[in-house]
C-alpha cells in the first residue's frame, strides 16, 4: 500500500477523489432528505385536504352513507367518534395501520335516540356542553390544523404506504368526530428510489472522471519535476556541475524551484572551483619555500660551512605563517563563528600599530562584538599591506558612524586601481607591484581580512585615500546592535 501511494501523483489523486466522494455523499444525502421531506409534505397536504373535505360534509349533517369522501380511490378514510369507535370507513379498505384505529368495519349504526342520550350524558359529565377535548369547537366547526402519521393501508388487495392526516370536527348531531384520511407515498418512494439509483450509478462514474482528470493534470504538472529529478541524478552521476536543470516557461512554484536549483548548482560549482583553485594555489605557494628549505638543508649536509641559517629560518617562518593562514581560511570556510566578546577597536588599533614607526593612530573609543584575535589579525594584515606600499606615512582612524564602527587604514603609496579593488581580496592574488614572494607575501592577507569582516557581520572595501594612496575601510556593527546575516 505504501508503494502504491508512494508518489505525489497517487496521493493527490486519492485525496481529490476522497474529497469529492465525501462532498457527493453529503450533497446526495441532503438532496434525498429534502426530496423525501417535500414529497411527504405534499402527501400530507393531500391527505389533509381529503380529511377536511369529509369533515366539511360531516359538519353539514350529511349522513355517513352519503359521504363522497368515502368513495375516493386510493384515499383510505376512517371516521371515529369520541370513544374511538369506528363509525365509517372507505368501502374498499381491507386493512390499515398508523391511524390508531385498526378497525375497517364500522360498528352497527345506532338510533338517533341513543345518540341523543349519549350526547346528553356526555354533556352532563363535561358540564360545559362540549366533548371535553382540549380545543373547544362550536357545532359545525372544524378544528384548525391537522396531525400527521405514517402507516399502511390495503385497498382492493394492494398494500401501500400512506401519509395520514387527522382532523377533528364538532358535528351538530353526532358530537366530536375524528376523520383520518390518507394519501399514498408511492410517488415519494418512487422519486427517492429513482434519485438514489441515479446517484449510485452516477457517483462512481463521476468519481472515476475526477480521479482520471486529477491523475492527468497532476502528472502534467509534475512532469517538469521529474525532468529536474532526472537531470539532478545525471549531474550527480557525472559530477559535472556545469550542467543545469531545465526551467519550465511558467511562473509557478516548479519554475521557481528549477531556478533555485540552478542557482544552487551555480553556487556549488563556484565553491568547488574555488576550492580546487585554492588547493592548487596553496600547493604552488608551499612548493617554493619547501624546495628552498630542502635545497639549503641538502647543501648544508654536504658542506656545513655553506649553511645559510638565516635563509632557512626565514623560509621556515614563511611556511609557518602560510600554514597558519591556510588553517584560518579552512576554519572560516567551515563556518566558524566569532566569539561574542566586546572589543575596543581604538585600543586594538593602537596595540597593532605599536612598533611600526610610520603608523599614526587617530581613534575614539568604539566597541564591537566579536573575536579579539581575529579582528587583531584583520588590522595586522591591513597594516602589513600598507607598509609594503606606503612611501612615508600610514594613518589609522577609528570612528563611530551611525550604528557602525569604521576603521580606516590609509597609506600614501600609489594606491589601488579601481579595476583591481575587488580582485585584491581574492585568495593568492598579488598585483604586479607586489609579485615578489619575499615582499608581497602569499596573497592571503586581504582575503583573510575580508572573510573575518564578513563573519563579524561587517564589510571590508578598498578605495582611494585623501593623500592619493590606498584606503581600506572596515565597517562593523557596534556592540549590542543586531548584526543580522553576514554581508557579502
Amino acid at each position: 500500500m505504501s508503494r502504491l501511494f508512494g508518489s505525489v501523483r497517487s496521493r493527490a489523486t486519492l485525496g481529490a477523489t476522497l474529497v469529492v466522494a465525501v462532498a457527493l455523499v453529503a450533497a446526495g444525502a441532503a438532496v434525498l432528505l429534502s426530496l423525501r421531506a417535500n414529497l411527504t409534505g405534499e402527501a400530507g397536504t393531500r391527505a389533509e385536504r381529503s380529511a377536511q373535505a369529509v369533515a366539511s360534509e360531516l359538519a353539514a349533517r350529511i349522513p355517513l352513507d352519503k359521504l363522497s369522501g368515502l368513495d375516493a380511490e386510493d384515499v383510505p378514510v376512517q371516521i371515529v367518534d369520541e370513544d374511538g369507535v369506528l363509525l365509517a370507513a372507505s368501502e374498499d379498505l381491507e386493512r390499515i395501520s398508523g391511524t390508531g384505529t385498526a378497525e375497517v368495519t364500522p360498528a352497527p349504526t345506532r338510533s338517533g335516540a341513543d345518540d341523543d342520550r349519549d350526547r346528553e350524558d356526555d354533556d352532563r359529565d363535561d358540564g360545559s356542553g362540549r366533548s371535553g377535548d382540549d380545543e373547544s369547537l362550536e357545532p359545525g366547526e372544524i378544528a384548525q390544523g391537522a396531525s400527521y402519521t405514517n402507516g399502511t393501508a390495503t385497498i382492493d388487495g394492494d398494500t401501500e404506504d400512506y401519509r395520514f392526516a387527522t382532523v377533528e370536527v364538532e358535528t351538530p348531531d353526532r358530537g366530536r368526530l375524528t376523520v383520518h384520511a390518507g394519501s399514498p407515498l408511492a410517488a415519494e418512494h418512487s422519486a427517492v428510489g429513482t434519485a438514489l439509483t441515479a446517484m449510485l450509478i452516477g457517483f462512481p462514474l463521476l468519481l472515476g472522471v475526477v480521479a482520471g482528470v486529477t491523475w492527468l493534470v497532476t502528472g502534467r504538472a509534475l512532469r517538469p519535476v521529474e525532468g529536474i529529478r532526472r537531470e539532478m541524478a545525471a549531474i550527480t552521476a557525472s559530477e559535472d556541475l556545469r550542467r543545469r536543470v531545465p526551467e519550465p516557461a511558467t511562473h509557478d512554484e516548479i519554475a521557481r524551484l528549477a531556478r533555485t536549483t540552478n542557482a544552487t548548482l551555480a553556487a556549488l560549482e563556484a565553491s568547488v572551483e574555488r576550492q580546487r583553485s585554492f588547493v592548487a594555489d596553496a600547493s604552488h605557494e608551499l612548493r617554493s619555500p619547501i624546495a628552498s628549505l630542502r635545497t639549503q638543508l641538502e647543501v648544508a649536509a654536504a658542506h656545513p660551512e655553506l649553511l645559510d641559517l638565516d635563509g632557512a629560518v626565514e623560509d621556515t617562518v614563511r611556511l609557518q605563517n602560510l600554514a597558519g593562514d591556510l588553517l584560518l581560511l579552512a576554519r572560516l570556510d567551515a563556518g566558524e563563528r566569532p566569539v561574542g566578546t566586546r572589543v575596543d577597536l581604538a585600543a586594538l588599533a593602537r596595540e597593532e600599530a605599536a612598533g611600526r614607526e610610520e603608523v599614526t593612530v587617530e581613534a575614539e573609543p568604539v566597541e564591537v562584538s566579536g573575536s579579539r584575535g581575529q579582528l587583531g589579525r584583520v588590522l595586522a594584515n591591513l597594516l602589513d599591506n600598507a607598509e609594503r606600499h606606503a612611501r612615508e606615512r600610514i594613518t589609522v582612524t577609528v570612528r563611530r558612524e551611525g550604528g557602525e564602527a569604521v576603521v580606516g587604514v590609509a597609506d600614501d603609496g600609489e594606491g589601488v586601481a579601481e579595476a583591481d579593488r575587488e580582485r585584491i581580496f581574492e585568495r593568492f592574488v598579488r598585483l604586479d607591484a607586489a609579485r615578489s614572494r619575499d615582499d608581497g607575501g602569499a596573497g592571503l592577507g586581504l582575503a583573510i581580512a575580508r572573510d573575518v569582516a564578513v563573519r563579524h557581520g561587517g564589510t571590508l572595501t578598498a578605495g582611494a585615500a585623501p593623500a592619493g594612496g590606498a584606503l581600506f575601510e572596515l565597517r562593523l556593527p557596534l556592540a549590542g546592535a543586531d548584526r543580522g546575516a553576514p554581508r557579502a
